[in-house]
């Protein structure tokens, strides 16, 4: 009788020890633009994984993709105000609370994978991460490398800035972008990503762009004949977590939490490296998308959309800014537009 009457407390406190543990445990919410099958969720559910091991399932997480938690910009928001924890976006929908970061995203600054790495990964990224605390209240913890955006439409092959004429495009709410497509002559529509594939299949507007990743998820080949193999933008998405949040946790945990953004980080760049021509070779072959390449290497698009350059000096933090990035990708300033 005596051993039981022993073991009857040490049970209890096992069992609050347990009780305990669990109420430590966190759910994270995680907002996607994106549909399940692209770079962001791609990042996001790396970025989960991570987490739950590293923390050894102290913070799961769960993820809400296909803007489940409300548009780009409203996740954005609600992070800032400590609504919600996490989201991946597009780059151009953290630039209108961040306008420095919009140097990223000024028409052919970054012209492939490896101009994206050496921006993102460099002094140049920590400078943005920085600037998007002080401005919107949330910290980039990773990068989603999403690849060249293509123009598509239904239409008809497009190689020149010309053959733009008569065609509506969608375009996000981005004044950068709606210029570029100003400079093409062409007077573009700019939508919420959740209505672009319901205008596209309706005819409200004729084509948009994006990389062949996210034309693949979020199967824009059912609503799209025709891809120009351009680059004027090449996308990214930045994982961002709420300050507020990432200010309450331990500083082993932030070390953690750290960790997790920059291997979610080496991963989708090794991903997109990985799986973009097989996807672009998919949307040929099985969903029938015809490739036009863009005419004379493209040198017409580029003079035209690096013109709007000087009107955004001032939101990227001058062109002393622009000059630096440009250095940083091993082009001479004084040779670009």
């Amino acid at each position: 009788m005596r051993i039981q009457k022993l073991l009857i407390p040490i049970a209890i406190s096992t069992a609050t020890l347990t009780l305990s543990g669990h109420a430590m445990a966190e759910t994270w919410k995680m907002a996607l633009g994106d549909a399940a099958g692209g770079t962001q969720y791609e990042l996001g559910t790396t970025f989960a994984d991570l987490i739950e091991k590293k923390t050894e399932g102290e913070i799961t997480i769960d993820l809400f993709p296909n803007g489940q938690l409300g548009s780009e910009q409203d996740t954005v928001n609600n992070a800032s105000m400590g609504l919600l924890d996490l989201s991946v976006l597009a780059i151009n929908n953290i630039t209108p609370f961040s306008p420095t970061v919009g140097v990223m995203t000024l028409p052919y600054v970054i012209q492939g994978p490896e101009d994206a790495k050496k921006l993102t990964q460099g002094e140049i990224g920590e400078e943005l991460t920085q600037n998007t605390i002080r401005d919107a209240g949330v910290r980039i913890l990773g990068w989603a490398y999403s690849g060249c955006r293509r123009l598509t439409n239904s239409a008809r092959p497009v190689a020149s800035p010309e053959d733009l004429e008569g065609l509506m495009f969608r375009v996000p709410k981005n004044g950068i972008m709606i210029a570029a497509y100003q400079s093409w002559g062409n007077n573009p529509n700019p939508l919420a990503w959740s209505e672009t594939f319901t205008a596209l299949q309706q005819g409200v507007v004729d084509g948009q762009d994006n990389p062949y990743i996210t034309i693949d998820a979020m199967k824009f080949y059912e609503v799209q004949d025709h891809v120009t193999e351009s680059c004027y933008v090449f996308s990214m998405e930045p994982l961002i977590i709420s300050e507020s949040k990432f200010q309450s946790l331990s500083s082993d945990m932030k070390e953690l939490v750290l960790e997790a953004g920059q291997e979610a980080t080496t991963h989708s760049y090794d991903y997109l490296l990985a799986t973009e021509a097989d996807i672009k070779q998919r949307l040929v072959e099985e969903h029938g998308m015809q490739i036009t390449q863009p005419a004379n290497d493209e040198q017409q698009w580029i003079e035209m959309a690096t013109s709007i350059w000087p009107d955004f000096y001032d939101s990227i933090g001058g062109k002393e800014k622009l000059d630096e990035v440009l250095s940083v990708l091993g082009r001479d300033p004084a040779s670009q537009p």
